[in-house]
C-alpha cells in the first residue's frame, strides 16, 4: 500500500523545501463550508490536518476554540468528521489527511471502530494530543495494523532518554511543539533556538520526518524552512472567524493565505 504521508515528505525533500501542513477544525462553520475550505487549501497545502471539534480543547488557544465552538454549534458529531474526510478524499484521494483530536473521543467511539472508520474514510494519520508516549504504545500499534500513521509529539521539555523512546516507536511523522504554550500564541522563542532544539531531535534519527507546529504564521514561517514540515493552524482559524464576522465567504481568503504561506517556503 502506498504511504501517502511518507511519499509527500519525499516529494518535498526532492524540491528542497519543507512540507506545508494546514490545520482547520472539521465542520467550521458547517459541513459544506468545511469541505470547501479543505478542497481550496489543498491546492497549496501538502498535508491536511483536520481537527475534531471539542468542548474542552486543552492544548488549543482562542482561535481554534472559536472554530470548535462554531462546529459544535452546527451540530458536528464524530461521524460527520469522517464524512467530511471521506468526501475530501474522494475529491483528492492521493492527498495525505491527518485527523487531530483528544483521546476521550476515540475511547467513546471504541479504538477499533474508530480506526476502521479512519481506514474506510481514507484517513492517513492521527494526532492524539493527550495520549503521550509510552501510554500510547498499544494504540499506536493498532494504528499501524490499520495503515494509519500515529504521530508522536515532542516538546522543548522532553528529556533525551524519553525522546529516544518516542522516536524509536514513531511512524512516518513526528510533531515538534516549538514552545510551551497553547496553539495560536505568539512565537516566544527565537527561530534560531527552535531550530537548535529541532536539530537535536533530528540527530537522533535523521530519517524520521519531523515537523514543527505552534506559533507559525506568515511572518515566522520562512525563518523555519529548514524543517521537514511546518504546521499552520491558528492563523487559518483566525481568518475564518474574521471572514464570518465580516459576512464574507472564508474560502477565498484562506486560499490566498495558504498560497502566500507556500510561497514563503519555496
Amino acid at each position: 500500500m502506498i504511504n501517502l504521508i511518507e511519499n509527500k515528505f519525499r516529494e518535498c525533500k526532492k524540491e528542497k523545501r519543507p512540507a506545508l501542513l494546514t490545520y482547520t477544525v472539521a465542520g467550521d462553520n458547517n459541513k459544506n463550508s468545511s469541505l470547501k475550505i479543505l478542497k481550496s487549501i489543498s491546492e497549496y497545502a501538502d498535508i491536511i490536518e483536520l481537527g475534531f471539534p471539542h468542548n474542552t480543547p486543552i492544548a488549543d488557544g482562542g482561535q481554534i476554540q472559536e472554530s470548535s465552538h462554531r462546529a459544535l454549534k452546527a451540530g458536528i458529531k464524530i461521524n460527520d468528521v469522517f464524512k467530511i474526510a471521506k468526501k475530501f478524499k474522494s475529491y483528492k484521494k492521493d492527498h495525505p489527511l491527518i485527523l487531530m483530536g483528544y483521546y476521550n473521543l476515540v475511547l467513546q467511539y471504541g479504538e477499533n471502530n474508530f480506526l476502521k472508520k479512519c481506514k474506510t474514510s481514507g484517513v492517513n494519520g492521527i494526532i492524539i494530543v493527550d495520549l503521550p508516549w509510552p501510554e500510547n504504545k498499544s494504540f499506536a500499534k493498532k494504528c499501524k495494523k490499520f495503515s494509519v500513521c500515529y504521530v508522536q509529539l515532542i516538546s522543548p521539555t522532553t528529556t533525551l532518554k524519553r525522546m529516544k523512546g518516542i522516536i524509536k516507536d514513531s511512524h512516518e511523522m513526528i510533531y515538534y511543539i516549538s514552545m510551551l504554550s497553547t496553539t495560536g500564541g505568539k512565537l516566544k522563542v527565537s527561530s534560531k533556538k527552535i531550530l537548535k532544539n529541532y536539530q537535536k531531535i533530528k540527530n537522533i534519527n535523521s530519517a524520521k520526518n519531523l515537523v514543527i507546529g505552534f506559533g507559525i504564521t506568515t511572518k515566522t514561517i520562512s525563518s523555519l524552512k529548514l524543517a521537514d514540515g511546518l504546521v499552520v493552524g491558528s492563523q487559518l482559524c483566525r481568518s475564518i472567524s474574521k471572514s464570518l464576522g465580516e459576512g464574507q465567504n472564508p474560502v477565498t481568503k484562506l486560499n490566498k493565505m495558504v498560497k502566500n504561506l507556500k510561497r514563503k517556503i519555496i
